[in-house]
């Protein structure tokens, strides 16, 4: 587990925080009570954006002071360059059968740069793209949330500085096959509790148990968005195993270049 910026206690500690206040976000219209009022996101998303954005500079501030390892200004120049590069992207499959081609950069991007900084780039790139495309609305803080998911897990993969090659891509393109589908199924979590009082067999009943909720969650997925998640799974699997490999090399070598985390030295003139 490593990458341009390692991840330390205190990242780990923030990064823990925001994925417990992410789990809350997604699934507490599953466990609200009949009686309550709060089934739909509508409400509650300004707050959480307004919550995450601070946890996102928690977890920047953190990896400021992990020392020789932590964030330098040449890696917020490589987080601010590709999340550009990802916002760019994200037009290019927008509306098309689910195609997005800003998945697999995300991918190999959060694999290069480690899980801390990968989460940190996955939100930020929602953000922009969101900013870029008009698409601002209750659902962004949970894209901005699920995509950063996304990169944290790539930097969670194992042999990161070991593994090279055809089976690094191999790896990488069934990890964003997985991810491209369970990034659909966790933002249809966000907006299934909207069906509720529709009287659909699909539809969210609030103080249903849990499993009978669950059972229909899995019927509303299977019949409304697997035809864009996997589209969106094989694009993201594709694309890693023909372009993969020289973009990884790109990014590492930009990052050794840039000389990441290398200490300053002056020598007496």
């Amino acid at each position: 587990m490593s990458g341009v910026v390692s991840l330390g206690w205190r990242s780990g500690v923030v990064l823990g925080l925001v994925s417990a206040v992410g789990v809350a976000a997604f699934g507490w219209p599953l466990l609200a009570s009949r009686k309550s009022d709060l089934v739909g996101h509508s409400a509650d998303a300004p707050w959480l954006f307004a919550l995450l954005l601070p946890l996102l500079l928690a977890v920047v501030v953190a990896q400021l002071s992990e020392g020789e390892r932590g964030l330098d200004a040449k890696a917020v120049a490589m987080l601010g360059v590709l999340a550009a590069a990802g916002a760019a992207l994200r037009p290019l499959g927008a509306g098309t059968a689910g195609l997005e081609p800003m998945f697999f950069l995300m991918v190999l991007a959060g694999r290069v740069l480690g899980p801390a900084l990968g989460f940190v780039l996955g939100a930020l790139t929602l953000f922009a793209s969101g900013l870029l495309t008009g698409g601002v609305g209750p659902w962004l803080p949970f894209q901005m949330l699920a995509m950063g998911w996304v990169c944290l897990g790539a930097g969670l993969l194992p042999g990161a500085t070991s593994l090279r090659g055809r089976r690094e891509q191999v790896l990488l393109a069934g990890y964003g096959a997985v991810s491209a589908v369970a990034y659909g199924t966790v933002m249809n979590l966000q907006g299934w509790p909207y069906l509720s009082g529709t009287s659909s067999a699909v539809s969210f009943v609030p103080g249903d148990p849990l499993p009978a909720n669950l059972a229909r969650f899995a019927v509303y997925c299977l019949t409304t968005s697997l035809g864009w998640d996997l589209p969106r799974a094989a694009l993201t699997a594709v694309l890693c195993l023909t372009v993969g490999g020289p973009l990884l090399r790109t990014l590492r070598r930009a990052t050794r270049r840039a000389a990441f985390a290398a200490p300053a030295s002056f020598d007496r003139p």
